[in-house]
């Protein structure tokens, strides 16, 4: 790596953990490094500490790069074991608008890399937006490999069907259950959606038949405003209104039409073409990417 060494020292280029930055580096560094980006992801400092807690990133183990004493990039790493397997997730990399193209993303993914090294990784995930074909590229090039097509959809639904047969539970014990899906996008693993809700879904037997893992969004007047879908699993044979009674459940039969949101929804999932047979229309398409790390 030649010359990354030889980019690096014309640069002035250097790493500091999140925990050794003040917050306003690390706030610019973000909002920097997406500026112009795909979506917007403009964040105050309290929506990106939020975001850092509720999707368990570490500050001790992401990373700014500096061009001296300047922020000019950063990227956010989180770590889980899924599968039995220590994983690792890059919950965003960003680089400021001039620095692009110059290689300070080989550097950035270099350094992420040597994190994941020293903490013992052995698969390393992300996600990546499927128009951004040079993100996508460098990844590539670094092992990672694409695994799946994801897509956000939106959809409004006026739902006057009959709730589904189900049992309300707490996102921390879908895990306990034999048929949750543990190997998903990482936020919408159960551990990033604790501040929302779930449910199992039952046939006329009473027997298990699909769950989802959801938030319900309130407006100031207390009316359900919105959901978003981080699951909706269906392991039996999907009849036809079964997705509608579902919805209803979630949103307990309310009579106005509700806004729905789905979060990283696998194209490989029958329930994605079902929603947009519905109506739901895709916002964002997206990429996973896996490499898979030898210890």
């Amino acid at each position: 790596m030649e010359d990354n060494r030889i980019l690096k020292e014309s640069m002035n280029i250097n790493f500091k953990k999140l925990t050794e930055c003040t917050i306003q580096d690390i706030i610019t560094a973000w909002n920097r490094g997406f500026e112009g980006y795909f979506v917007k992801l403009e964040m105050t400092a309290e929506m990106f500490f939020n975001r850092l807690v509720n999707e368990g990133l570490s500050l001790e183990h992401s990373l700014v790069a500096y061009d001296g004493d300047k922020p000019v990039a950063i990227v956010l790493n989180g770590f889980r074991v899924i599968e039995g397997k220590k994983t690792s997730w890059n919950g965003g990399t960003g680089i400021a608008p001039e620095y692009r193209g110059k290689g300070v993303s080989r550097l950035l993914m270099e350094a992420a890399l040597n994190v994941y090294a020293e903490e013992g990784v052995e698969v390393a995930t992300l996600e990546a937006i499927k128009e951004n074909e040079r993100a996508i590229r460098l990844y590539q090039r670094f092992g990672y490999e694409i695994t799946d097509s994801l897509v956000y959809l939106s959809g409004k639904v006026d739902l006057k069907d009959t709730p589904i047969s189900h049992k309300s539970i707490r996102p921390e014990q879908l895990h306990t259950y034999h048929f949750y899906k543990e190997n998903l996008p990482w936020q919408c693993q159960w551990q990033s959606v604790k501040s929302g809700e779930a449910q199992i879904y039952f046939d006329e037997n009473q027997n298990p038949l699909g769950y989802s893992l959801f938030k319900r969004v309130w407006n100031q007047e207390g009316q359900l405003e919105k959901v978003l879908l981080y699951q909706l699993e269906i392991f039996a044979e999907l009849k036809e209104g079964t997705i509608k009674s579902i919805l209803s459940s979630i949103t307990r039969a309310n009579q106005n039409p509700i806004n729905f949101m789905t979060i990283n929804s696998s194209l490989s999932n029958p329930v994605t073409f079902r929603l947009q047979d519905l109506g739901f229309v895709k916002t964002t398409g997206q990429v996973q990417m896996v490499k898979k790390i030898d210890q």
